[in-house]
């Protein structure tokens, strides 16, 4: 039965390969399907894993995208963004304090408040940020939600468009047809054609295809095919991920350490429901994958053998990953009793 209020059009289910394992006592107790895409910067497909012309939702690794269309609207110019806040503007972060104080900056230079966020409230993901939060008797407020940069991001299109800052969730909204529609520019989509749905934030999400996906990571990582004032914002924004990669994710996260890996080659941004999105710069390539259960789990497998294939990751850079790439797996007492890997490790 289809829940009261939500629309009844199903998008078709994608569908993947086998492809992340998880082992246990010497069998493979699960498997996660994954779908996968990757272009070059003649806009060839040059991987393709299951289905990659159904709609799914990019999620938060549209996020460098979002940024872009803020920068491209002369934000950073405007309110002297830094570098750090512009990475922020990308984060799914943990809610470490310098997290914090980044999106704080930002609301101050563009003049709102902490109460104009919309993007809801939860605990800092980061355990540490967490107790000390728990500590302070303070219950957890938006700045500490994993978006709030990418919200303060928002407030400050809004700011230059002069637009409503009560409604900037709704899809009507000018900073959001900004977004959408840069968004679309950027993977090739046509715009009106676009399915939106609500991200776990509040904001309009649209749908894609894998090959439009990569596609957009692509000229994330080679700025071509896009005019020239949107790929200097999506220059600025990548610049920022990978010179501040901990700000994008947070300390010890799989982001964060591919971009340290990856040693300015690589600019990535993961999203919910197991999916993860790559410019590898070197290569010219974009590579964007959807674990099709959704199992976040099965993703820094999948991203870093998939980086491998397409030759973005050599091996020296894969043994440092090595923690991501095979995760253990531990009882409750502490013994290793399994791993994830992939088929391609098998």
């Amino acid at each position: 039965m289809a829940h009261a209020g939500l629309p009844t059009t199903a998008i078709p289910t994608m569908r993947g390969e086998p492809f992340v394992l998880v082992r246990r006592g010497g069998i493979v107790e699960s498997v996660h399907d994954v779908a996968a895409c990757a272009v070059d910067a003649r806009g060839a497909v040059i991987l393709r894993m299951g289905d990659v012309d159904s709609p799914f939702y990019l999620r938060s690794a549209a996020k460098p995208f979002i940024a872009a269309t803020v920068l491209e609207a002369g934000a950073a110019q405007r309110f002297g963004l830094t570098p750090r806040e512009i990475a922020v503007m990308t984060a799914s972060h943990n809610g470490e304090a310098y997290h914090v104080a980044s999106v704080r900056s930002i609301l101050q230079k563009i003049g709102f408040a902490e109460s104009d966020l919309r993007c809801g409230a939860h605990p800092p993901y980061d355990a540490e940020a967490a107790r000390w939060l728990d500590r302070s008797g303070a219950p957890p407020s938006a700045i500490y939600n994993n978006c709030s940069g990418k919200h303060a991001g928002i407030l400050a299109l809004v700011r230059i468009l002069r637009a409503d800052p009560a409604t900037y969730l709704d899809a009507a909204h000018p900073a959001q047809r900004r977004i959408l529609d840069t968004c679309a520019r950027i993977s090739g989509d046509a715009a009106a054609a676009s399915r939106i749905g609500v991200d776990g934030c509040g904001i309009p999400v649209y749908a894609t295809s894998l090959r439009h996906a990569a596609t957009a990571y692509m000229r994330l990582a080679t700025l071509a095919g896009i005019n020239q004032r949107l790929a200097a914002a999506l220059q600025e924004v990548r610049d920022a991920m990978i010179a501040y990669p901990e700000f994008v994710s947070g300390t010890g996260e799989f982001d964060a350490a591919l971009m340290r890996v990856g040693r300015g080659a690589i600019a990535c941004k993961g999203g919910a429901e197991g999916v993860h999105g790559s410019a590898a710069i070197q290569a010219g390539l974009g590579l964007v994958l959807k674990v099709i259960d959704g199992t976040e789990r099965a993703r820094p497998p999948a991203a870093i053998a998939l980086l491998t294939r397409t030759g973005v990751l050599a091996p020296a850079a894969v043994a440092e990953l090595d923690a991501f790439a095979h995760p253990a797996l531990h009882n409750r007492a502490g013994t290793l009793v399994g791993e994830i890997t992939t088929a391609d490790a098998a």
